[in-house]
């Protein structure tokens, strides 16, 4: 796998990959987007992410997997259904040799995004 440094956008950190990492890649990020459509792209920590209210999700390409941040947390039958895909630190790798779970990655992004956006609520209401 290449070594992803200095990429500005996630077309730059796709573009390094093979075609079938790529593939793999673009299929993740279009579910991210349909998942949080106000969501804006960017780089951070050297991986593409998606943010809005704060980093919605972080998702990079490794050896045998697609990698998946931050760990899910506060909902109870979501991290059932992701727990045989959870990492060492709860993160998530999705082996590359298996299909992609996309629906579940579209709920992962909508809590996500859900927990993102109650947080800036709760901050406004103590302001």
């Amino acid at each position: 796998m290449p070594k992803p440094s200095g990429m500005t956008d996630i077309d730059s950190y796709i573009a390094q990959f093979e075609p079938e990492v790529r593939k793999i890649l673009e299929r993740v990020r279009k579910t991210i987007r349909a998942a949080a459509p106000a969501a804006e792209e960017c780089i951070s920590y050297q991986m593409p992410a998606f943010k809005q209210a704060g980093i919605v999700v972080y998702f990079a390409a490794w050896k045998n997997h697609i990698g998946l941040y931050p760990p899910i947390r506060g909902d109870a039958a979501l991290e059932t259904a992701v727990a045989r895909y959870a990492g060492p630190k709860g993160n998530l790798q999705f082996p590359l040799d298996e299909p992609l779970p996309v629906r579940l990655i579209s709920r992962i992004v909508k809590l996500r995004l859900q927990q993102n956006l109650a947080k800036v609520a709760a901050k406004r209401q103590r302001s």
